[in-house]
């Protein structure tokens, strides 16, 4: 899904369509950043390569961050099956109110850095700049401004697939190395030492969210696996595995850097895990 939603926006949409939906302060920004899931349901594995193709599009640092963090938890089908699992309560609205504050101030963050474009993986970004993976809808005018044809939907479709296509086994060899490192380490951590440190206030957090790194469960069904928890572990470590899981996992963090260079991989890790500890801590 988030491949074919790379090739969507590659193919039918222009820097000018991002300009006019996103707006230029930086807060207003990080917020529709953090909302944009409900419009994109992906989960933490496929909204890296739709993210990046969006930075290609001209999407402001801050803004793709924000989706980046938010959108594996801020979409409908997590929003539902987050309900069917704790029903309408406070683990539904602190993990909404939680995911979207952490990705905000930590697109905020982003949004400070006076030259964004030295905190992406260049070597990744020259491939996606050119080649196969590009789009043939934008060509050069002899001046070299950029003019966008928006094609029909009849020649645009087989555009999309072609560059899904290519995303697709671009990014998912990083899925599957991450897949791998996740199954080992459900392999060879036993849980049950985890589930002996389940009532501290503070070191139940640190458990649920080592746990939440192991499992690299996808983002659509961890709350079935975080309600078997619910009756063992404190309220605030199981909303530490439901925010920080999607955001950041080992296979997330894999792809990270197919997109970002390693100092901001370290930022993308650091902030949202110091806020998710501050945060669960002060609910238990």
């Amino acid at each position: 899904l988030g491949t074919l939603g790379s090739g969507l926006v590659e193919v039918f949409f222009n820097k000018d369509d991002l300009n006019r939906l996103i707006p230029r302060n930086p807060l207003a920004g990080a917020i529709v950043g953090g909302l944009m899931g409900l419009f994109f349901p992906v989960c933490e594995c496929g909204v890296v390569p739709l993210t990046r193709r969006l930075f290609k599009k001209g999407l402001p640092l801050s803004v793709g961050v924000s989706f980046l963090l938010a959108a594996p938890v801020m979409n409908l089908i997590v929003i539902a099956s987050t309900l069917a699992a704790f029903g309408v309560g406070p683990v539904l609205f602190l993990r909404l109110g939680l995911t979207l504050l952490i990705a905000v101030i930590t697109g905020l963050v982003f949004a400070a850095q006076t030259h964004p474009e030295r905190l992406l993986n260049a070597t990744a970004w020259a491939e996606i700049s050119g080649g196969s993976i590009d789009s043939p809808s934008l060509s050069a005018n002899q001046t070299g401004v950029g003019v966008f044809a928006r094609p029909s939907l009849h020649e645009g479709l087989p555009r999309v697939m072609a560059i899904a296509a290519d995303e697709f086994f671009e990014m998912g060899r990083y899925l599957i190395i991450g897949s791998l490192l996740a199954s080992f380490m459900q392999t060879v951590v036993p849980q049950s030492a985890l589930l002996a440190v389940s009532s501290g206030p503070v070191i139940s957090v640190l458990a649920m969210i080592t746990l939440a790194v192991i499992l690299s469960v996808c983002s659509t069904v961890d709350a079935f696996i975080a309600l078997a928890f619910a009756g063992t572990f404190t309220t605030g470590s199981v909303l530490a595995f439901l925010v920080f899981g999607p955001m950041v996992d080992i296979k997330s963090t894999i792809m990270f850097l197919r997109v970002f260079n390693r100092k901001a991989v370290v930022y993308l890790i650091l902030l949202p895990l110091a806020m998710t500890i501050l945060f669960s801590v002060f609910i238990n």
